[in-house]
């Protein structure tokens, strides 16, 4: 900024086509007694002409700097919008993250219990398994010593009745009454 003040304080010269545009310094071709006569130009008027280029000059210096100034301000937005949306990235990066972990030791928890549950209903199945084998097995000795009474008992009876066409006894408890 400083040079373009340092630039605007310096005269520089009139460009071509504001000199030959001013009326008092065209000469005219055809009187050349006019010229000669002409006085020279005016110290106001060229002051007002050095005026009007150097107050173009500073507009458009003021325009320029404006601009950069313009530009250095957008190139600083665009950074700054640059910079949030890389620390919002790296936001939204470590949450996704965290939810990820999150879900992985869920599913880890769900997965190791439903093992767990796995694991004990086949527990829970081989006992049922072996208490059906318990009552089968104690089915089976009740029915062995039923038989095996009955097999007693048969062969008592059959004892009984030898006994009593040995001796020509008669048994004195009838199932059936025979004569009554």
């Amino acid at each position: 900024m400083a040079e373009a003040t340092a630039v605007a304080a310096q005269p520089q010269a009139e460009p071509a086509a504001v000199a030959s545009n001013s009326p008092a310094m065209a000469p005219k071709p055809d009187d050349s007694k006019a010229l000669a006569t002409v006085p020279p130009p005016k110290p106001d008027s060229s002051e007002k002409k050095n005026s009007k280029g150097s107050l173009d000059r500073d507009v458009a210096l003021a325009k320029l700097e404006t601009e950069k100034r313009n530009s250095y301000i957008k190139a600083w937005e665009e950074s700054e919008k640059s910079k949030v949306d890389n620390k919002a990235q790296k936001k939204l990066s470590a949450v996704l993250t965290w939810e990820n972990t999150k879900k992985a030791n869920i599913e880890a928890k769900l997965k190791k219990l439903e093992e767990q549950l796995e694991q004990k209903k086949a527990e829970y199945a081989e006992k049922n398994k072996n208490r059906v084998a318990a009552v089968h097995k104690e089915a089976d000795e009740k029915r062995a010593m039923v038989e095996a009474r009955r097999g007693e008992e048969l062969l008592k009876a059959e004892e009984m009745a030898a006994k009593y066409r040995a001796t020509g006894q008669a048994p004195k408890k009838l199932i059936g009454c025979l004569g009554c």
